[in-house]
């Protein structure tokens, strides 16, 4: 992952319902909607073609469960991107719900 990319942060956009990375591709986005006042559904995990394959999507879903944990809450992976990592990283799945 060249600097830009590490030293570019996960913004949390309430209003959109969105975590975001600006890229010089583009903007990365793991959009979500509230279940319940305690539960967000995680449904779509988009990076620009030409930003993939440099753990972008990772780090959006690492800042969006990072956001889950520290307010208490859970989440439902409706995103196949979402599902794998907490797949691969099971230290998460105590925040499905």
């Amino acid at each position: 992952m060249d600097q830009a990319h590490e030293s570019a942060p996960v913004v949390h956009d309430p209003r959109a319902l969105r975590f975001r990375i600006e890229l010089p591709q583009g903007t990365a986005e793991l959009a979500y909607v509230p279940v319940t006042d305690n539960v967000l559904d995680f449904y779509s995990t988009w990076v620009p073609p030409g930003e993939r394959g440099r753990r972008v999507g990772a780090r959006l879903v690492a800042a969006a469960l990072t956001h889950v944990r520290e307010r208490g809450m859970r989440v439902v992976p409706s995103c196949w991107y979402v599902r794998r990592w907490i797949d691969a990283h099971p230290e998460h799945a105590d925040l499905l719900a």
